[in-house]
């Protein structure tokens, strides 16, 4: 840990901006047991008092907080959330708060609350973490910039452990983060609407599996890249993209890694779990195959090293990395084509996945690629956000408590059967405990992809989603050119990438399954839940199996699309936002310690004023979907261009692992990112050896659900799954070729209506497998779909 803008002894008066804290050293009495404009709050099961106390770091009283005994929960001394007691703050600015303290304990934070003009008072954020104290030591920290619609706050201690803390003279300032002129370094619209470039070097695989390495590089998975004749010759395939030097390296590949999952290890290496095993044949009876198989990728070696094997085949398997770096998976297809309804869970201490014995239960089946995202007590939320298909029954929302082996629903979910590749994120910060849900479409029933954008809160004690903008509208092509999108045509396969800036940029996606491109671009903006349209667009389609990630330079890099056809782009763009583009950027000139651990105060450098940091997890995304994607607040202790980072205590909100760290001035200017590993071995050692470490700060969210949990499962080994599960109709072409089960709703039911859209979407000679031919494209039964003798009139 590095030294804190903590001092222990008194600081001289300086004249400085008005302290807005009302009874700041409790010097004036209350009406009850607590000192004027200030309020006792907490929750769980513990013993404790809250006293005013003699031992005071100046004047006569002092408030102590205790705790005897402790199983969960928290106790808070904070300003009195009333319009006597509270100061008054303004949307968008920032304020220093300190105080005096001592204290026993190290678990206790300093918490903020906030008053929304429309929702009232609500928890805003933990700022910072108090380290133990014998004598008086002075903290100090800076709000983030205060939310829209919020016109008071209230703050304090959060005692979460036993022991104790004494806390005096508090000070609340206004402060004024400089704002650099901005500067626009493009053309005007580009300053606008950022730029997109399309690389001079093609991506040299097939790939549909993104993730960005804690070295810089980009790993790229294909496997046999949906192409059946590169499975039956044994050819798979990834490969490493250097963003420094613009090049690419092929990598040897042991197994068909095809629609596999993955996520980075704490040590960040990346886990890669299932793969494929067996493309669908060709009369439709049999459906993909899962692998058991398992493997990690090392970036240093580029190379990978096979693991042991999971408890079963898991092709679209989802994959969340816990806060004590475990991985949890769930969902895909077994080896025999059947739904696997196993929980499989990967040891970080043992490096091996878990015997099916030593991992709880429910014998529930998620689907394919459900998105699973940690919340900050360690359950589960599942957002709905799937792969092919509906949704799971009932409100297609859920969540999965593991310790209780409980799945509860939550409501709101608009049609949860059309959220199909919708895309799902944790919106930043990660503190906010909310998720973004957008988009969607159904493989099966090939309805126009939706426009919806839904929201939900998990700080609520009964978390539901509500309704928000929908999706802007763009370009559609479906086959004819480009044409503006009308009425509720929206997309799927959409990308959702959390920027540095504390926005959300969408792009590319489809308007039906594998068909369709959707030109458009926004940014999200959590702060008002708004859109912001008319960004500039991807020239490349970017549909099925295609991805975006961001760049440790700030940029965003976009690669793939497979559409029904069986042909794949492999032009890679990379888009720059307007952020880039406003003039100088801030420099991290120093980070003096690489090595961070849970609840650290970690000092950088800069080369001018910031406004905020944050860690921001790097990419291991597939099919829409990167459930381990977040962007973690890290309050700031600013003492000239020396400024102190606060780490969240809680590892549910930032699972250890390697992170991107980015500091950002008052333009919404992000630096390059430096690299530092949080709850790395080295920095946890260090932590334990001060015997200071704090526990996670946990909250009680999400604590009063509605529903009653499902009723248990008994023990199955699986769940029937139509072996067209894909949405792809085995009697036309080979497996790596997606012509529809179910056509647009546009598409008149005729054989030559139906060999238009083919023929427009650049299908080219299918042949006709085996005898059937249930979408009539072969009337001349001469084996070829759509051939001359097929469009005849008869």
């Amino acid at each position: 840990m590095t030294t804190a803008l903590l001092v222990s002894v008194p600081q001289s008066a300086q004249a400085g901006p008005p302290n807005l804290i009302s009874n700041p050293g409790f010097e004036t009495a209350g009406t009850g047991t607590m000192p004027a404009c200030w309020s006792q709050s907490g929750w769980g099961d513990n013993d404790y008092s809250f006293q005013t106390v003699a031992d005071a770091h100046s004047g006569t009283k002092a408030m102590k907080v205790s705790l005897t005994r402790r199983v969960d929960g928290d106790r808070k001394a904070l300003i009195t959330e009333n319009t006597a007691c509270a100061p008054t703050v303004v949307p968008e600015r920032q304020y220093d708060l300190s105080l005096w303290y001592k204290s026993t304990t190290p678990d206790v934070s300093v918490t903020l609350f906030r008053r929304d003009t429309t929702a009232g008072w609500q928890y805003w954020t933990d700022l910072k973490t108090l380290e133990v104290s014998a004598g008086y030591a002075r903290a100090e920290v800076r709000t983030p910039a205060v939310p829209p619609g919020t016109d008071k706050i209230a703050w304090g201690v959060s005692v979460y452990g036993t022991g104790s803390v004494t806390t005096d003279d508090y000070v609340m300032e206004e402060v004024s983060v400089p704002t650099p002129e901005p500067q626009c370094t493009g053309t005007p619209e580009e300053c606008l609407k950022g730029r997109w470039d399309v690389l001079p070097v093609q991506n040299p695989v097939r790939s549909m599996h993104s993730v960005v390495m804690h070295n810089g590089k980009v790993l790229v998975i294909a496997g046999s890249g949906n192409d059946e004749s590169l499975f039956e010759a044994g050819t798979f395939t990834s490969a490493v993209y250097d963003p420094e030097d613009g090049t690419w390296r092929t990598i040897p590949t042991p197994v068909d890694m095809f629609c596999a999952g993955h996520v980075q290890l704490q040590d960040g290496r990346i886990l890669i779990m299932s793969g494929n095993k067996g493309y669908p044949s060709a009369d439709g009876t049999i459906g993909y195959q899962g692998l058991k198989d398992s493997f990690v990728f090392d970036p240093e070696t580029e190379s990978y090293i096979r693991t042991n094997d999971m408890n079963g085949g898991h092709w679209y398997p989802s994959a969340t990395i816990l806060g004590n770096g475990d991985v949890i998976s769930f969902g895909g297809l077994k080896e025999d084509s059947t739904g696997n309804v196993t929980a499989e869970k990967f040891s970080a201490a043992q490096n091996k996945w878990l015997p099916m014995n030593e991992v709880n239960q429910t014998w529930s089946y998620w689907g394919l690629y459900p998105a699973m995202i940690l919340m900050q007590d360690g359950r589960l939320f599942y957002s709905g956000s799937h792969t092919f298909g509906n949704g799971t029954p009932g409100t297609g929302a859920s969540i999965y408590d593991y310790d209780a082996n409980t799945v509860t629903d939550v409501p709101g979910l608009r049609a949860k059967d059309e959220r199909d590749e919708s895309a799902s994120v944790l919106l930043p910060p990660a503190q906010d405990q909310r998720v973004l849900t957008i988009g969607g479409g159904n493989n099966e029933t090939n309805p126009v992809a939706n426009r919806f954008t839904d929201i939900i809160d998990l700080k609520q004690p009964n978390p539901a989603y509500v309704h928000g903008p929908p999706i802007p509208q763009g370009e559609v092509d479906q086959g004819q050119g480009r044409r503006p999108q009308t009425g509720a045509e929206g997309k799927m396969y959409v990308s959702a990438v959390l920027l540095p800036d504390g926005k959300v940029f969408e792009t590319g996606g489809a308007l039906h399954d594998r068909a369709d491109p959707v030109y458009e671009a926004s940014f999200f903006d959590p702060a008002t839940d708004t859109y912001e349209p008319g960004l500039a667009t991807d020239p490349i389609p970017r549909g099925y199996h295609s991805s975006s990630f961001l760049l440790p330079d700030g940029r965003v890099m976009s690669v793939g699309d497979n559409p029904g056809n069986g042909t794949y782009n492999h032009n890679v763009s990379v888009y720059t936002p307007p952020y880039l583009l406003k003039g100088p950027r801030p420099r991290i000139t120093s980070v003096i310690d690489g090595e961070w651990t849970y609840g650290d105060t970690q000092r950088i450098t800069v080369d001018r004023p910031i406004a905020k940091a944050e860690l921001i997890r790097p990419a291991a995304v597939t099919h829409s979907s990167d459930p381990n994607q977040r962007f973690v607040d890290l309050p700031l202790s600013v003492d000239g261009n020396n400024v102190d980072l606060n780490v969240t205590s809680n590892p549910n909100l930032a699972p250890p692992g390697w992170y991107m760290l980015f500091a950002v001035d008052a333009n919404g200017i992000p630096s390059v990112a430096e690299w530092v590993r949080l709850g790395g071995p080295a920095a946890m050692a260090r932590s334990s050896a001060g015997h200071h470490a704090p526990s996670a700060h946990v909250h009680e969210f999400a604590d009063d659900l509605a529903k009653a949990p499902r009723k248990k499962l008994k023990k199955r080994d699986s769940v029937p799954v139509d072996p067209a599960i894909a949405g792809c109709d085995r009697h036309y072409g080979s497996a790596g070729v997606c012509v529809p089960t179910v056509f647009p709703e546009s598409v008149k039911p005729t054989t030559a209506a139906r060999c238009r859209w083919l023929a427009d979407h650049d299908y080219g000679r299918l042949r006709v497998n085996g005898g059937d031919d249930p979408l009539r494209l072969d009337p001349d039964r001469d084996g070829t779909a759509c051939g001359k003798g097929d469009l005849r009139r008869r």
